[in-house]
């Protein structure tokens, strides 16, 4: 076989833009697509966190909804018949509900005090 017959390296050789990725160019996207996957994932959850929120906040809103409608209801009927309630159930009632919103003052005050370990008084004993 002679020399001009023999292929050369050169045929061989792909051109720029049909070669695979280098091994460093791979690793490349990988790294970029797992700060990518990171990120979103972050996102996810201060977007849960904030669904999760704004679900407790609809359904505080909701029983205070169903509350007003009950007391409204309960107004109309007096309105239309006054006989129906006597003094001393309205006050019973009353009572039962003014305690009822003090006692869910006062949760709601809790929920916002964060949670800290006790303060240490005097020196320690070891």
């Amino acid at each position: 076989m002679e020399a001009s017959e023999r292929d050369s390296t050169q045929d061989w050789l792909l051109p720029e833009s049909a070669r695979p990725p280098l091994l460093s160019e791979l690793e490349a996207r990988i790294d970029e697509a797992v700060v990518t996957a990171r990120a979103s994932e972050e996102a996810v959850t201060t977007i849960g966190t904030a669904a999760l929120d704004a679900a407790e906040q609809a359904r505080r809103a909701a029983g205070i909804a169903v509350r007003a409608a009950a007391t409204a209801l309960d107004a109309q009927r007096r309105v239309t018949n006054p006989d129906l309630v006597t003094d001393g159930e309205d006050d019973s009632l009353r009572n039962f509900t003014e305690r009822a919103d003090r006692i869910a003052q006062r949760l709601r005050k809790l929920e916002r005090v964060p949670i800290s370990a006790p303060e240490r008084i005097g020196k320690s004993q070891f």
